[in-house]
């Protein structure tokens, strides 16, 4: 699948498992999966079988045919898009305390898939060090990061940018005493 229709697809079992106020725990019940696998697939980190996936929105209770409907598959999509600032959403990726991800913008494009999103690390926030799939470009909005790959540090401070290789273990550490906001566009090739 491309990676645009699967971040729909989490974006989807997410946002109709919050408005029910189901958990994720009460949701991997009874669709008879672990935690772990709803909370990957919510976060696009995993790519559910369609077996786990008609389980995961019969669980939801939702009829297939307008899980899917929502869902927009279109080649051509329009040249000028607009998401409202109020249409961006909250989400936590797993492993991860004190980062406050909020997508802002997923399309395909051509033959690549581009995921914006705002990034905002608490003081002291942390996790392990992490690989993505895609290119990675990094603006800072506000505050202080230290980027830490393998084997190199690198601080960066409002106004800075770093675009790299997301394959390359890496993870970002608030240095300062107040929360760093980040602007984070990923590139994936289909």
């Amino acid at each position: 699948m491309k990676e645009d229709i699967l971040i729909q697809i989490a974006n989807q079992i997410r946002e109709r498992r919050k408005s029910k106020g189901i958990t994720v725990q009460e949701l991997a019940e009874r669709a008879s999966v672990s935690k772990g696998l709803i909370s990957q697939i919510e976060n696009s980190r995993a790519v559910p079988s369609l077996i786990v996936l008609i389980a995961i929105i019969k669980a939801l209770d939702v009829d297939l045919n307008v899980f899917f409907k929502e869902i927009d598959t279109a080649e051509s999509a329009k040249t000028i898009l607009v998401k409202r600032r109020d249409e961006y959403y909250y989400f936590e990726k797993e492993q991860a305390m004190g980062f406050r991800y909020h997508r802002i913008f997923t399309r395909n494009i051509e033959k690549s898939t581009v995921d914006i999103v705002l990034l905002e690390l608490e003081p002291n926030a942390k996790r392990p060090m992490v690989e993505t799939e895609a290119f990675e470009y990094k603006y800072m909005l506000s505050g202080e990061v230290e980027y830490q790959f393998e084997h190199e540090n690198i601080r960066l401070n409002a106004g800075d940018s770093m675009l790299f290789d997301g394959r390359i273990p890496h993870t970002p550490k608030n240095i300062g005493a107040y929360n760093a906001v980040m602007l984070v566009i990923y590139f994936f090739e289909n």
